[in-house]
């Protein structure tokens, strides 16, 4: 099993159908220890999810709008004895006047809020656990969606996403010298809670599903779910400040790679 006798944190599991939860379940078929974080009323949430997992994971106390939750959660883990192997970051917000087509009135403090907790938590979430991790070093992957274009509704989300591909290269050259392999999986569309906030989010999946070479099911977040589990692995020891794409190839093509005739 790739990740046997590995210990995986994964932020920002909510439902079932969210992407951290698929690469929770895929992280312990793997052979993972799984610990979960979350917070507030959310934590509910994340704590009925936990239930469907086998074995069921600890759920530790993290908002990432709070710097003190960071120290806590690492002294929390270290008093223990253990060590962190892997860490998956898939915490993302935005305000509702940050999206939706409010790029232009946007005020500061809601961009400054998208930013603070959809990129830069990473680096403070790395920061914080990196001394978890083995002297043989470890690996961070954070869930991004393409922010080489703009999206429609997505604004402020997709700048923060844009600041996160960047945090994951820089954190790339400065933990590399600590074995410490950092990167970003690119997700297509899928149907998840965080993603009906959104504003048109639901036209996404359909010109997905026509563009993608290999078409793309929005309902299905195991290959997500393989790809992260694939970069916490040993089988990638030189890859580092990454963008992976897990899409159906959407972002290769220019145009819908179908004929009229193929099948969808």
């Amino acid at each position: 099993m790739l990740l046997s006798g590995k210990r995986i944190l994964v932020t920002g599991v909510l439902t079932p159908a969210s992407l951290p939860f698929a690469v929770a379940r895929q992280a312990q078929e793997d052979g993972a220890e799984v610990i979960l974080t979350s917070f507030g009323r959310a934590a509910r949430l994340t704590e009925r999810s936990a239930n469907r997992l086998s074995p069921r994971p600890e759920v530790l106390t993290l908002d990432v709008s709070r710097d003190s939750d960071f120290e806590e959660l690492a002294a929390g883990i270290d008093l223990r004895g253990q060590q962190i192997d892997g860490i998956v970051h898939g915490v993302a917000f935005a305000p509702t006047d940050a999206l939706g087509g409010s790029f232009l009135s946007t005020p500061w403090d809601s961009a400054a809020t998208a930013l603070r907790i959809s990129a830069y938590s990473l680096k403070q979430l790395v920061v914080a656990l990196a001394p978890l991790m083995p002297k043989e070093g470890g690996s961070v992957v954070t869930l991004d969606f393409d922010a080489t274009q703009a999206w429609p509704g997505y604004d402020w989300m997709g700048v923060s996403k844009a600041a996160l591909e960047s945090v994951v290269r820089y954190l790339a050259q400065y933990l590399g010298a600590r074995k410490i392999r950092v990167n970003a999986v690119s997700a297509g569309p899928t149907y998840t809670t965080a993603a009906k906030g959104i504003p048109g989010f639901s036209r996404f999946p359909e010109v997905f599903a026509q563009q993608a070479p290999l078409g793309w099911d929005p309902r299905d977040s195991g290959p997500v779910g393989k790809a992260v589990v694939a970069l916490l692995s040993d089988y990638f020891p030189a890859t580092t400040g990454e963008l992976i794409h897990v899409d159906g190839g959407f972002h290769a093509v220019g145009a819908s790679a179908r004929g009229p005739e193929e099948p969808a």
